[in-house]
């Protein structure tokens, strides 16, 4: 399980190696993805909060990147955060999700990207609920409901 030092460390040093990578042209995602998913994925976009249904969406599933499937997020780690972006308290696997520092927009955070396709997915923060004390804030036009 992962805490805030883990994600900063991460961040600074490196992520751990993913199963698998996905690899595909700028073409190949444009025609795969819609504009927005294209926009937020590709562009490290950020959808308007609250635009999505998916975060008052809290039924049992997995999900997964929109880009490669990758599984990400189980539904049992999703909580009400109230920012407008569904919101997870850790990934489903160690080496899914990699972290790095962003200091766009004259802050700095820590974005999360899929770490099989480098898909931008939002950012995490250090004030989520117990065990970890983590929120992951992603998009949710980064991610598909599969199970």
């Amino acid at each position: 399980m992962q805490n805030w030092n883990d994600v900063m460390a991460r961040a600074t040093n490196g992520n751990p190696e993913p199963e698998r990578r996905v690899s595909k042209t700028e073409a190949e995602w444009r025609e795969q993805l819609s504009e927005e998913e294209y926009r937020v994925t590709r562009q490290a976009g950020t959808e308007r909060a609250f635009s999505s249904e998916m975060c008052g969406l809290f039924e049992p599933g997995i999900y997964a990147c929109v880009c490669c499937g990758t599984e990400l997020f189980d539904a049992n780690n999703k909580f009400e955060s109230h920012s407008g972006w569904p919101s997870f308290t850790q990934p489903l696997k160690d080496n899914v999700v990699a972290c790095h520092v962003d200091n766009s927009h004259g802050m700095q955070r820590v974005e999360n990207t899929c770490n099989v396709c480098d898909a931008h997915l939002g950012h995490v923060f250090p004030d989520g609920p117990p065990p970890t004390g983590l929120r992951f804030c992603m998009n949710a036009a980064a991610l598909k409901k599969v199970g």
